[in-house]
Order: C-alpha cells, then sequence, then structure tokens
C-alpha cells in the first residue's frame, strides 16, 4: 500500500483535530490576556463545533464541484488564516469569530480529506490506508491538554495557533506534490434549502449540547438549541423526499452495511467522547494530578492507537469486519468499565496497562468502521456518504460529552456535594454501557459484509438494493477491486 496518501492527509487531519482540545488546557492563560472569563470563552470551543456542523455537509458537493485536492488544499488556508486570527485575537468576539473560521477549514479537511483517501485507495487496500487516518482522531484529543499546557506554560498560548502556520504550508505542499489530481465533476444544483435545514439541525444539535455540558450560558438556552435543531433536522427528513437532488442522500441508509457502520459506530463514538472529558477530570480531582501528570497517563491510549496500525488489516482480512466490530464494540466498553474501578491506589503499570489495551481496540475499531461506511458504495456516491459520516461523527462525540457532563451533574445533585470519585466511576459505568450497545448494530451483519475490502471472504460481493427508483440516482453497488 502506498502510505503517502494517507499519512499527508493524516498529518493535516491531526494539526485540526489537536487544535481542536489542545485549547481547552490553555482557556484561563487565553481568558486573562484577552479579559474574560474561562467560562464565556468557552464560547469559543462551542463555535468551532458550530462551523463543523453547518458546513460539513456542504463538503461533498464542493469537492465534486470544484474538485477534491482543490478543496483539500483550501481547506488548510483556510483553517491556517482563522489560526494566525487567533493567535492575534484581543477580545472576545474576535476569538469566538477566529475559532468560526477556523471551523470551517476544519470541516472541508475531515471529511474531503477521507473522500481522497477513499477515491484513491483500492478497495482491496481501503482499511490499511484508513488505519493511518483514525490516528489524528485517537490521537489529538489524549495529545492536546499536555501540549497545550507545556505550550502555555513556557511559552505563549498564542504558540498554540501559530505553530499551524509552518505545519498547514507544508501540509498544503505536499497535498500539491503527491495528492491525485481531481477534476470536478457535473454536479446537480446545490440544495440551497437543503443545506439551510441541514445547517441549522446539526449546528443546533451541537449547539445545544455544548451548552448543556458546558455551561457558559444557561442550560435553557442549550435545551431551546437543541429543540430547535431537532425540528429542522425533522423538516429535512421531509425535504429530503421529495428533493431531486438533497445534499444529504438519506437513501444511502437503506444498505444495511452503510446504515450499521454509520449508526452502530454513533453510539460507539458517545462513549469514546465521554473517555477524554471524564478522564483526566478524574485524575485531577480524584486523584490529584497535575495536568500534565494526567495527560502523560492517557496518552499512552495514544501509544496503543498508533501500535494496533501495524497489524489492523491483518485483523480484519482474518476475522472480518462483522466479527472483529462485534467484539471490539464488548472489549472496549469493557475496558472503558474498567476505569470506573481505578482509584489513587490503583498501581501506575496496572492503569497504563488497561489504558494501553483499550487504546488498541478502539484504534482498530475506528478503522474498521470508517472503511465499513465506504465498504458497499459506490464510487460515485462517495462524496454523499462522506457528509453523512462526517456529521454523524460530529453529533456523536459532542453528544458523549454532554451525556458525560449531565451524568456528572445528576451525581452530584443527588449527594448534594461537590465532585467525588464515586462520581467519576457512575459516569464510566454508563457511558460503557452506551459504546457497548453498538455491537448489536453489527450482529445482524452477514458474515461476508465488505469482503471487497476486508479481503476476508473468497465470494464474491453482494448485491445491494437499489437506493432510489430514479435514474437520475447512481445505484449503490459494490465491486471488487480491478
Amino acid at each position: 500500500m502506498n502510505r503517502t496518501i494517507p499519512l499527508i492527509l493524516a498529518v493535516a487531519l491531526f494539526m485540526e483535530n489537536m487544535d481542536s482540545t489542545v485549547i481547552a488546557t490553555s482557556l484561563p492563560a487565553i481568558a486573562t490576556d484577552i479579559g474574560t472569563s474561562p467560562i464565556a470563552l468557552k464560547l469559543a470551543l462551542t463555535a468551532y463545533l458550530v462551523s463543523l456542523a453547518v458546513f460539513i455537509p456542504i463538503s461533498g458537493w464542493m469537492a465534486d464541484r470544484f474538485g477534491a485536492k482543490n478543496v483539500f488544499r483550501a481547506a488548510i488556508a483556510v483553517f491556517v488564516v482563522g489560526s494566525v486570527a487567533c493567535a492575534i485575537s484581543n477580545s472576545l468576539p474576535a476569538f469566538v469569530v477566529s475559532r468560526f473560521l477556523q471551523g470551517m477549514g476544519g470541516a472541508m479537511m475531515t471529511p474531503v480529506g477521507r473522500l481522497v483517501l477513499v477515491r484513491s485507495t483500492p478497495k482491496n487496500e481501503l482499511v490499511a490506508a484508513m488505519s493511518w487516518l483514525t490516528v489524528p482522531a485517537l490521537v489529538g484529543p489524549l495529545v492536546g491538554p499536555p501540549v497545550g499546557g507545556f505550550i502555555t506554560t513556557y511559552f505563549t498560548w498564542h504558540w498554540i495557533f501559530l505553530i499551524n502556520v509552518p505545519i498547514g504550508i507544508i501540509g498544503m505542499w505536499l497535498a500539491t506534490r503527491f495528492l491525485p489530481e481531481t477534476d470536478s465533476i457535473g454536479v446537480p444544483p446545490l440544495d440551497v434549502p437543503g443545506f439551510i435545514l441541514s445547517g441549522i439541525a446539526a449546528s443546533g444539535v451541537v449547539f445545544g449540547l455544548s451548552v448543556v455540558s458546558l455551561p457558559a450560558l444557561p442550560p435553557s438556552v442549550g435545551i431551546a438549541t437543541l429543540v430547535i435543531g431537532l425540528l429542522a433536522g425533522l423538516i429535512y427528513l421531509r425535504h429530503a423526499k421529495v428533493a431531486p437532488h438533497p445534499l444529504l442522500a438519506l437513501r444511502l441508509f437503506r444498505n444495511q452495511v452503510f446504515r450499521s457502520a454509520v449508526v452502530g459506530g454513533s453510539l460507539f463514538r458517545i462513549g469514546i467522547g465521554a473517555v477524554p472529558f471524564l478522564l483526566p477530570l478524574m485524575l485531577q480531582i480524584g486523584f490529584g494530578l497535575t495536568p500534565f501528570q494526567s495527560g502523560m497517563i492517557t496518552f499512552v491510549s495514544a501509544m496503543g492507537a498508533i501500535g494496533m496500525k501495524l497489524v489492523t488489516a491483518w485483523v480484519f482480512r482474518v476475522a472480518g469486519f462483522r466479527r472483529v466490530l462485534i467484539l471490539g464494540s464488548v472489549i472496549s466498553g469493557a475496558t472503558i468499565a474498567i476505569y470506573g474501578f481505578f482509584t489513587p491506589e490503583t498501581s501506575y503499570p496496572t492503569m497504563l496497562a488497561i489504558l494501553l489495551i483499550g487504546g488498541f481496540i478502539r484504534s482498530m475499531f475506528f478503522t474498521g468502521v470508517n472503511a465499513l461506511a465506504y465498504a458497499e458504495v459506490s464510487e460515485a456516491d462517495t462524496s454523499k456518504a462522506t457528509p453523512i459520516t462526517a456529521v454523524f461523527q460530529q453529533i456523536s462525540i459532542a453528544l458523549g460529552v454532554a451525556v458525560a457532563g449531565g451524568i456528572l451533574e445528576v451525581s452530584t445533585k443527588l449527594h448534594g456535594g461537590p465532585l467525588t470519585l464515586s462520581d467519576f466511576h457512575s459516569a464510566f459505568f454508563l457511558v460503557a454501557a452506551i459504546s457497548a450497545t453498538a455491537a448489536f448494530f453489527f450482529i445482524r451483519l452477514p458474515a461476508d459484509a465488505g469482503s471487497a475490502v476486508s479481503g476476508h471472504s473468497g465470494r464474491g460481493a453482494r448485491e445491494i438494493e437499489p437506493a432510489s427508483g430514479s435514474s437520475q440516482t447512481a445505484p449503490l453497488t459494490s465491486r471488487r477491486p480491478d
């Protein structure tokens, strides 16, 4: 497999994923410098997530209209400009607007980067390629806090954003030099009503969940925004049934493999999205560790995620998607539940070993579920599948943080005191159960599901039911690589 393309894309996506978490550690320093409070500055975190939610749905159409390679390079440039704007911001409004601009670039980098990879990789090599692209999503949230603490302590918070400039320039040069040329293709007119409705729906849900879990605003604001988002989502469902060219092709959910990958993966991410929120807090509040100490412990999971890349393709080739994803859901849920038994008396080697195993399993699962989403999607439909998977990922991760924060809030109210170690234990048990339920969506898959990608079965790929009766839409077909 040619690792050049996935590694180029992974570097750009790592920049985005790390940047989205690294500032969490630096919020107090940034707030002091620009004259606001850390709680109010959390609006900047929310602004970034909202920007992702608004612009991800249009990423597939943009890639088809202007060429995936061109859009990917432009996305890096926008992200870098937003980073510079963040570094020079001297007020809360300026910082929030700058983060929103960063989010516009990030909204295109992640799904379009994945689209470039899928279109440039033979299906029988997709698992191996996707394994490298999965690293940033797993490593970024774990290394972000210690890196943010180090930069803020020994330099200034401005460098959190300024280091993106050379990385972005190198990324654009590498993309220009090595990524395959992708011409624009004939696309239908932009579904403007669908863009507005999907933007309101996704941003409303993400913003509402973020406000509920990060109380920068009254919870009533978050609940109201969440309701508006859900209503817009229902209206979009009606719109998508009658629109000739809907922005998000929900017909893809008629395919069982795609549906299982998206829905099952989303349930799994709820639990995984909660871990980077819960674990550092428990180590700092419950164990009394410093942010840097807790960051060095959680970093072991990232090492496990990277180490799994060496055997991921072999595992899926031997066992197949169905078996690996079922076991991965259950085992990963179990490792999260074990976090609920950690106490200050637990030995560090024991904690590190469990975190390492958890990193292994989560890395394998994410690689598999990301590849499975494209396993039985035709080449013509990859640009339609990409924004759907990206939107569900953002919502599920935001939901994971909201669920974790809600559990802690309810738990503290029940015993009428500040956060205790038992509150974190309860949260880990509940989010572990949520992650494990993902297994139910993979149990019903055929044993040879996604075989053209995993190489598990020697049988030919199965025929996939047509997604639409309209002659305007390319049917979903599964094919073996040439």
